[in-house]
């Protein structure tokens, strides 16, 4: 059996303003449709034996991972929740130890398919048949990482010198090598018997606690301590929060695979990219014949070798070269293309200035739907509330503001007191200051709501939550 074990913990913000740490790359449909979350599960369809995915990500990340996984009906077998992030290693332990806990009777036998979600693969026939490669390789009780044939002498990659072949295409890896000079990378890329690092595993449940307790037993022990005090909460498993924040940080490549003398290496050929910079994305969207990519409403003229991506606005560009431009609600991003790495340099800056543009985009995402913050003043707000069929906010109420609610599309339930009724379009209800207060979606389609606040604070940590769907009761999270 193959579980694959998503990893889904990164924030991306080299792609910052469309990665923000609330709602990252990996969840955003960069290249194409499908979020890059969604593509990393969809590829794996046509492979053998396979599990359903476990997902490791962010708490704050929950419920936007469960609902993309729903959304392209692919259920997560589990679903882990990482209180603070320790890299790697310890993740993929816990996601170990979790497949332990099932009522397979072999589960140490599975093999674990350590995927990142924000990697873009053009050739998903070429990507599954490594992974059956790998799994000839992990089933023997080798532990797999898949090398990507370089296609330049890259210095942003970590890479592996191939060693003896074993069979089936797969060899032993002689050494790991860290990210390289210019010079260094083009000896690499000139000899033939390198490979880019891609981050990508496959191993026995089994084989690799058995080499982490052998190279990095204090890490397995908080792991181990961690599982032990973990609990479910609706479909997700929250670790022991003590235990894993004591767990030491570190990546698979140090904890282990540099250190076992079982490493094996399977190429991979199949149009990878780690989408890590804006300059990668560009080079992965496959540019025009003039070198451009143009996302949403974009007009330029004779432009070359240029990224344009916008959200809502259009972008007017003339006569631009080698840049980068990007458009959000909140936000404009305007960088040389050789420059884009130090986007993640400015978002630092964003950060200690305390915008919150480095944290979340206009437009926030809740399980219930989403709302906008369309305008905001001296004692008021006005936001846009968008609630999906058939879902429902908190019972909550509000200690610093009132609300006045404005039907534009769809029909709402509101909970007002002790008074519970239906709004339709362009019908509207006042909810005074310290009033328990709900809205609902009854309905078949997305409910719309404007709503008016008025008071002398308006954060979102204004609330006293009574009752929830989504496990929120007693919290004032947002």
């Amino acid at each position: 059996m193959i579980i694959p074990v998503v990893l889904s913990g990164g924030s991306g913000s080299r792609l910052w303003p469309l990665s923000r740490k609330l709602y990252p790359k990996q969840l955003l449909p960069l290249m194409g449709e499908n979020t890059m979350v969604q593509d990393t599960v969809m590829r794996l369809d046509g492979l053998d034996d396979l599990a359903g995915p476990m997902v490791v990500c962010n708490e704050a990340h929950r419920f936007l991972v469960a609902e993309q996984l729903r959304k392209i009906s692919k259920g997560a077998s589990a679903i882990i929740l990482e209180p603070v992030g320790r890299n790697t290693a310890p993740t993929v332990a816990v996601a170990a130890m979790h497949a332990l806990m099932s009522d397979e009777p072999e589960a140490g036998e599975a093999v674990m398919l350590v995927l990142p979600s924000d990697h873009a693969i053009a050739d998903a026939g070429a990507f599954r048949a490594a992974v059956s490669t790998g799994f000839v390789q992990a089933s023997k009780g080798h532990l797999v990482t898949f090398g990507i044939v370089p296609t330049c002498a890259h210095t942003g990659y970590g890479y592996l010198h191939v060693g003896d072949a074993i069979d089936d295409g797969a060899s032993k890896v002689s050494r790991f090598v860290e990210k390289p000079d210019a010079y260094t990378a083009a000896g690499y890329l000139a000899s033939g018997e390198y490979l880019w690092n891609s981050g990508m595993f496959m191993f026995k449940v089994s084989r690799y606690l058995e080499e982490l307790e052998k190279f990095a037993p204090e890490m397995l022990a908080a792991c181990r301590q961690a599982i032990s005090e973990s609990r479910v909460d609706l479909d997700f498993v929250r670790l022991g929060e003590e235990a894993f924040a004591a767990c030491p940080a570190n990546s698979i490549d140090y904890a282990v695979m540099e250190k076992t003398t079982d490493a094996v290496v399977v190429p991979l050929d199949a149009g990878w990219s780690d989408v890590g910079t804006f300059s990668a994305l560009h080079e992965a969207s496959g540019p025009d014949e003039a070198g451009n990519v143009a996302v949403g409403d974009v007009k330029q003229h004779k432009c070359k070798n240029s990224y344009l991506h916008s959200t809502g606005r259009m972008i007017a560009a003339v006569g631009l070269e080698n840049h980068i431009v990007i458009e959000t609600s909140d936000a404009v991003l305007v960088v040389p293309a050789d420059k884009s790495e130090e986007v993640k340099d400015l978002v630092e800056e964003l950060k200690k200035d305390e915008r919150s543009e480095a944290l979340m985009h206009r437009e926030v995402f809740r399980p219930w739907g989403s709302y906008d913050s369309v305008d905001m003043g001296e004692r008021y707000q006005v936001k846009r509330l968008s609630v999906k069929p058939g879902a429902t906010l908190s019972l909550q109420m509000h200690h610093h503001r009132a609300e006045h609610w404005i039907v534009v599309k769809g029909t709402a339930q509101i909970t007002r007191g002790e008074e519970v009724f239906l709004l339709s379009e362009n019908q509207s209800t006042y909810i005074p200051l310290g009033t328990t207060h709900r809205i609902a979606n009854p309905g078949t389609v997305p409910l719309d709501i404007i709503e008016v606040q008025s008071g002398s604070y308006l954060g979102e940590d204004d609330i006293v939550r009574f009752e929830d769907t989504y496990g929120r009761a007693g919290t004032n999270e947002s």
